[in-house]
């Protein structure tokens, strides 16, 4: 058997993250064989990680990788227990490396590294969902990571031709996209994507309302256009007030203006957004 010592134990804690007291223990396990250790520990952070993983995991912090040349970009909700660990530089670069290896492969895994980071931080820590884009034609993928990773988007705008994509014009508008879907919290790009029964619905609950009771049908039905039309600038992107301009102008008409000045068709063709715990 090799003899254990401190410098030993020290070693071994760096190459794995572990305490110290279970480090000496996998070495007197291992006989002092500082690989065979490594695996022991390894194992018992599998161990650790199972009974973590029946912890809620609500905390975590949002991460995105974008292709060089714009064309592919993900999204990606890593959860944690605690806001202590959600901002521990090893579990954010763990969550970079997930949007990463994902942008690289759809199907990748990284189950063994979200073990072995569970035995070393004890927390319960999950990849919960991932947003995978891909240009369709011509356009831009773009993300954004609000202030403290709690908050993420990604969106594809497009183009009728490429040369478009180049001009740095269209590429802050698209940056300024990502801005107004941060922080003004959309659910759909345009009325004609709200599904309809959360149409019927809301419009039901507006005729319902006990503020219209007695109201003639002619008035009643203008009342719940009216407020159907609040329920639009309010969840669809395109309709919402552009916020980069105080909401002078909608989000629809800053994109024309800016397709006239480049003299092109641009669309807002999908985007996701992210918030940390919401869909726990």
């Amino acid at each position: 058997m090799a003899e254990i010592t401190a410098a030993t134990v020290v070693q071994l804690r760096e190459m794995t993250g572990a305490g110290m007291m279970d480090c000496k223990r996998a070495l007197v396990e291992a006989g002092g064989d500082i690989q065979k250790a490594v695996e022991i520990l390894r194992k018992k952070g599998a161990a650790t990680a199972a009974v973590k993983a029946a912890r809620v995991a609500r905390e975590g912090a949002i991460a995105q990788h974008i292709a060089p040349g714009g064309r592919l970009g993900v999204l990606v909700e890593v959860n944690c227990e605690t806001d202590f660990v959600a901002r521990n530089e090893e579990f954010r670069a763990f969550a970079e490396e997930v949007a990463r290896r994902l942008a690289a492969d759809p199907n990748a895994t990284f189950e063994s590294e979200r073990q072995e980071l569970v035995g070393k931080i004890r927390e319960n820590i999950q990849v919960s969902r991932h947003a995978r884009m891909e240009v369709q034609g011509h356009g831009l993928i773009a993300g954004y990571i609000h202030t403290g990773a709690k908050v993420g988007v990604l969106v594809e705008v497009g183009a009728g031709r490429e040369e478009t994509v180049g001009q740095e014009t269209f590429k802050q508008l698209v940056k300024d996209i990502t801005l107004q879907i941060a922080a003004a919290h959309p659910n759909w790009v345009t009325r004609e994507h709200v599904p309809a029964e959360v149409i019927a619905k809301e419009r039901e609950i507006a005729m319902q309302s006990d503020r219209f009771k007695g109201k003639p049908p002619q008035a009643l039905a203008k009342i719940v256009d009216g407020l159907m039309e609040k329920f639009f600038q309010t969840y669809c992107l395109v309709d919402q007030g552009f916020v980069k301009q105080n909401s002078e102008i909608s989000v629809k008409d800053h994109v024309a203006q800016i397709a006239r000045q480049l003299g092109d068709d641009i669309t807002i063709r999908r985007f996701v957004r992210f918030q940390v715990g919401e869909a726990s």
